[in-house]
């Protein structure tokens, strides 16, 4: 089978694909872009594959590109023909994964577009830090929804699934783990225990060193 190659920065959001095919044992190159924010030929390497120049970009062994980590999470559970982190049509959590695994693409996950580099958004400098702070805020309250919708010990509940990845991941981000301990202890359980799975001990070491 030839590989997979995820095109990413360590710690990025590309982890979220890096867990997954660690997961599920897929051959994968990773192709280290860089800092997408300060380094321009970063840019320009990842211009060549995504218009966006966003990562996770993820090239098929046949050569077609995914992106958006939500699709290339489903693409991945069909490719394999597995649902250990995607239930499959009929499964009673599935509802529950399709909505969640969503609004964390949607609404989590854009605040860090928005907040990482808020001069796309904002022009004036003096209201950019206003800008942050009020992003970062309104974070804390959407984690706060997730919050109230986990359950034990995993986010569906006895069963693993890709939400408990992005739970692991997103968790290093900002507001970062002292928060999710205060104020999600629920979320912070599953990062914990996620961290703990032995096929993914090397993406997390490799993306998150300092954990």
């Amino acid at each position: 089978m030839a590989d997979f190659v995820l095109y990413g920065t360590p710690g990025w959001g590309s982890a979220l694909v890096e867990a997954q095919l660690e997961f599920y044992g897929l051959p994968y190159r990773f192709e280290t872009v860089g800092n997408l924010f300060t380094d321009a030929a970063a840019r320009e390497k990842l211009l060549a594959v995504n218009p966006l120049a966003q990562v996770p970009t993820l090239v098929l062994p046949d050569g077609q590109v995914m992106t958006e980590s939500a699709a290339i999470t489903l693409w991945l559970a069909g490719h394999t023909g597995r649902d250990d982190l995607v239930p499959t049509t009929g499964a009673p959590e599935q509802a529950a994964f399709l909505r969640w695994l969503v609004y964390l693409v949607t609404n989590i996950y854009p605040t860090f577009t928005y907040a990482d580099d808020p001069a796309r958004f904002v022009s004036a400098v003096s209201v950019q830090a206003p800008f942050k702070a009020a992003i970062k805020a309104y974070r804390e309250r959407l984690w706060s929804i997730v919050e109230g919708a986990a359950g034990a010990p995993w986010f569906l509940g006895e069963r693993l699934s890709a939400l408990d990845l992005y739970v692991c991941v997103m968790h290093h981000w900002s507001p970062r783990g002292e928060w999710f301990a205060a104020h999600a202890p629920k979320l912070n359980a599953i990062a914990t225990q996620a961290k703990a799975l032995e096929p993914l001990r090397g993406v997390w070491s490799r993306n998150f060193p300092e954990a």
